[in-house]
């Protein structure tokens, strides 16, 4: 057997060995990335809806119908990725958790959810997945009082501007300080998620 025979055949033996070991890899982690996954994004809607008791997939819910609807709407960096229902222990829906991803942000795509009550208010936002400058961008994920997200919480569910030095209007946030791209983003996507909620039966536009 020739030199460049023998190189062929141990090359596709350690190519085929090397697919075999990547295979294997892949069906050991596989689950429990998906379980981490599941739980990161059960955690998010706890964040954004605390007093719901459980979450349920919302009925007839099409991520491409729903992604065409906000980008009818202007809102043309957006997907709507999925919505659920939150409902109490009587099985009574309290509102809905929208997520959303953005393409619009400076360092990619940013995922997150946005909860919004029957009574047409927002709960927030819950970031779960996100690549933003450090000490910049990154502060959206911030919580507590003075922070980026907390402009959101308990405000009324309509079409947010982003302003620089101070928010007026109470349709009006303010952006975070170096950081008005994902700043732009990050209201897009609520923008986004409002819009769709407002399709939905009991969102405001339907009373």
């Amino acid at each position: 057997m020739n030199k460049l025979v023998k190189d062929a055949l141990v090359l596709t033996c350690i190519t085929v060995i090397a697919g075999f070991a990547l295979g294997l890899v892949y069906e050991i982690t596989k689950a429990p990335i998906a379980k981490a996954q599941a739980e990161a994004t059960q955690q998010a809607y706890r964040s954004v809806f605390a007093k719901a008791d459980s979450f349920e997939d919302l009925e007839g819910f099409d991520s491409e119908k729903a992604t065409e609807l906000v980008r009818e709407a202007g809102y043309k960096d957006n997907t709507i990725d999925n919505c659920v229902k939150a409902v109490d222990e009587g099985g009574n829906t309290l509102g809905y958790v929208i997520t959303v991803t953005t393409s619009a942000g400076y360092g990619g795509n940013i995922t997150f959810s946005v909860g919004i009550t029957n009574n047409n208010k927002i709960n927030g936002y819950s970031i779960t997945s996100i690549s933003e400058t450090a000490g910049l961008g990154m502060k959206a994920r911030d919580t507590g009082d003075g922070t980026f997200s907390s402009q959101f919480e308990n405000r009324a569910a309509e079409i947010f501007t982003v302003v620089k030095g101070g928010a007026s209007a109470s349709s009006e946030v303010d952006a975070i300080s170096a950081a008005t791209i994902t700043s732009k983003a990050m209201t897009g996507g609520i923008n986004a998620c409002v819009t769709y909620f407002n399709s939905l039966e009991g969102g405001a536009a339907n009373e």
